[in-house]
């Protein structure tokens, strides 16, 4: 948040936002043009932010244009400032998808007053201090993400609906094992290892449809079985196969979406064999088959 920007020739838009609960604002915009578009909202210094990349990429500016924060795909963005005032003035490129919950301390420290002792910002060392934190968005926080932006019920029900999908998208950015102490976790330290762990991810995503083995996966990064089943979930919040199930029925979804390969031809990019596996696989995820999940996006 360093370099000093100039954007020129982008179009003005709003946000679509929604009133999810008192202190709960959810804000979604998709450029789909192939210009850039610039979007501004007031946000009160008690609101936290948490902003999330679905699709391309989008730019924050701060001190009237003079500093930048880059958004990029999979990826969000969580802003807190108690001692002034952030205003959202963003930059989101052509074909950009963002998502941004806007909730207030008060509303925030209610719904996890429990897990203050892990929740950084919330701890009272650092209550009142400012807070930024970029992550990536895992796979079970895209689908949500995606139902959030790709809304088409009816509309007497979004608020509802959209309620029930804002906290789950919070419990799993907050999300960790019961028995991982996410502040004392010596694995986490050593740079080294989290670096093995984030290689292990990148390996089962872009050989998905032939994974190594546990075995093989933790030769292959240098850590143990052990240490990688260990390091593996306290940094994703899931077990490694698990992970990639979920990353996998995203990557489904996505294809069926685009509509360039057929239902059979999307299981064998996903892995599967056979069309019966994946499709018993996408049902139990999404709790429909592929070939009516398609049937849905044209209601």
């Amino acid at each position: 948040m360093r370099e000093e920007i100039e954007i020129k020739n982008v179009a003005q838009s709003t946000f679509d936002e929604t009133k999810v609960d008192e202190g709960v604002l959810v804000l979604t915009f998709k450029n789909d043009k192939s210009v850039a578009q610039s979007v501004e909202k007031d946000i009160d210094s008690t609101y936290i932010q948490f902003h999330f990349c679905v699709k391309g990429s989008a730019k924050f500016m701060f001190n009237q244009g003079r500093y930048a924060l880059d958004i990029h795909e999979e990826n969000s963005l969580l802003l807190y400032n108690p001692q002034r005032e952030l205003p959202i003035n963003l930059f989101v490129e052509s074909n950009s998808w963002i998502v941004s919950v806007l909730i207030s301390i008060k509303k925030f420290h209610g719904l996890f007053s429990q897990e203050a002792d892990y929740i950084s910002f919330l701890n009272e060392e650092n209550k009142d201090k400012k807070y930024y934190k970029d992550g990536v968005i895992s796979p079970s926080m895209a689908i949500v993400l995606n139902q959030l932006i790709n809304y088409n019920l009816n509309s007497s029900i979004k608020g509802i609906y959209y309620k029930g999908k804002t906290y789950e998208l919070l419990s799993l950015y907050f999300n960790r094992s019961e028995d991982a102490d996410i502040e004392q976790c010596p694995f986490l330290v050593d740079e080294s290892n989290v670096i093995k762990i984030r290689k292990a991810k990148d390996i089962i995503v872009s050989r998905m449809a032939e994974p190594p083995s546990l075995q093989e996966l933790a030769d292959e990064i240098g850590l143990s079985l052990k240490k990688l089943k260990e390091g593996f979930k306290q940094i994703y919040g899931d077990s490694v196969f698990s992970f990639l199930f979920d990353y996998k029925m995203e990557v489904a979804r996505k294809l069926l979406e685009a509509g360039d390969d057929n239902v059979n031809e999307v299981g064998h990019k996903v892995g599967y064999s056979t069309s019966s596996h994946f499709i018993a696989a996408f049902k139990k995820k999404y709790g429909t088959t592929p070939k009516k999940y398609i049937m849905s996006l044209n209601l």
